[in-house]
């Protein structure tokens, strides 16, 4: 018998795209970068095409979130992963 995964969303009520939490996570621990390299190497996800989708998305809505005054001390660290994912 064969099962489909999902992972259900919380936040957004919805499913999440394939790596969106392991993006989620990677993002807020960006001010460490030992521990982002670490959070890289725990989900093979971030960097495939999926996860690249995932982290675009991430990183979109928390720079959104910079532009409203929140999250403020992450705008370098996510404008620089911003310029990493374009360059691909």
């Amino acid at each position: 018998m064969v099962t489909a995964k999902r992972l259900l969303d919380w936040e957004g009520w919805g499913t999440a795209q394939e790596g969106f939490d392991a993006a989620t996570l990677y993002a807020y621990v960006l001010l460490q970068p030992d521990t982002a390299g670490r959070a890289r190497t725990a989900f093979p996800v971030l960097g495939s095409p999926a996860g690249l989708a995932a982290e675009a998305t991430v990183c979109a809505q928390l720079l959104q979130t910079v532009a409203r005054g929140d999250n403020l001390v992450l705008e370098g660290p996510l404008r620089n992963w911003a310029g990493e994912l374009r360059r691909g």
